[in-house]
């Protein structure tokens, strides 16, 4: 309530819903995109559930690397459940508004996820540097302690950063429109809107951006060029398979989410196109976090046992 009040006061307009034009130029394709996305959220969220559930349930499954593995999958459940509800619901009611109030936290909560999905995959470079680079060290520092502050860190540090950028983005007058050219409230759409100013509410999404998706991308990719000396140093053919096998995944995950969000955060205002960037955003909403736990299982050998021994144990009950 304290959040409604201060956007209301701050908000200069009359403004009091947004309109989410999604597939609305695109009628004959409504019920086929709704089709879609509601199987792929659906194996978005059984997949996921289905890997924590996995890892929960087998002590040989209970390491860093699959305690944030499962931190992963939580956060990928709340990102595409953030946006493929109400797009579902918008699209198949015909009803296409949100409430500002609504706008607002979807945009919040979007943001944090997002956030806490880079701060978790770069937690997990730092797993996979120390066990490969450190082997001899890699219990002592990847403490259960450890794991769970780090895990802590990277949920407080994400629900803190778009605090500000939700504030300042919603205290903007919307007087040119309400309705947006998107699939959900996200920034870029929202700051086309805007009939004041927006070149502070830019740098601080830059700033943020560039920190936050930047910053973690760059730290993955010096723990990996780091991992990648240390396994060219292997003598065994064998051993170095098997390192190569447990960072892949890992990489395929980073790439698939990094390269969509950098191009749809990192770019000039000017480069702002509705067509494009909606197909990218769901890319990394929904697509993204669908694939994540089938890459994971395909690529992961104990993860594969561990399914197989889980359903052996189902049907035997």
């Amino acid at each position: 309530m304290a959040l409604y009040v201060m956007l209301e006061n701050s908000n200069q307009t009359v403004v009091r819903k947004f309109i989410l034009l999604g597939l609305s130029s695109i009628n004959s394709l409504q019920v086929v995109f709704s089709l879609l996305l509601f199987l792929m959220y659906m194996v978005t969220s059984l997949g996921n559930l289905l890997l924590i559930i996995i890892v929960k349930l087998n002590p040989r499954l209970q390491t860093p690397m699959y305690f944030f593995l499962t931190n992963l999958a939580t956060i990928d459940i709340c990102y595409s459940t953030t946006v493929v509800p109400k797009i579902l619901a918008s699209t198949l009611s015909q009803d296409r508004s949100i409430s500002f109030l609504g706008c607002a936290i979807q945009l919040y909560f979007h943001a944090s996820l997002a956030a806490a999905e880079c701060l978790i995959l770069t937690i997990m470079a730092f797993d996979r540097y120390n066990a490969i680079c450190k082997p001899l060290q890699y219990h002592m520092i990847m403490d259960q302690k450890l794991c769970f502050r780090l895990a802590v860190a990277c949920w407080a540090v994400s629900f803190a950063v778009p605090v500000h950028l939700t504030l300042y983005t919603f205290g903007l007058p919307f007087c040119k429109s309400n309705r947006i050219e998107h699939f959900f409230c996200e920034m870029p759409p929202l700051l086309n809107l805007a009939c004041a100013d927006i070149w502070f509410n830019e740098i601080l999404a830059y700033i943020a951006a560039i920190v936050v998706v930047g910053g973690t991308f760059v730290l993955i990719l010096v723990s990996y060029l780091f991992i990648t000396l240390t396994i060219l140093k292997i003598d065994s053919t064998k051993q170095k398979q098997k390192a190569f096998s447990t960072c892949a995944s890992h990489l395929l995950v980073v790439f698939l989410f990094y390269v969509t969000v950098l191009f749809m955060h990192l770019r000039p205002p000017s480069s702002y196109s509705p067509q494009q960037d909606r197909v990218v955003s769901i890319f990394y909403t929904v697509v993204t976090p669908m694939l994540n736990p089938i890459i994971y299982s395909v690529r992961n050998k104990e993860i594969k046992v561990a399914i197989r021994k889980t359903l052996a144990v189902a049907v035997c009950q």
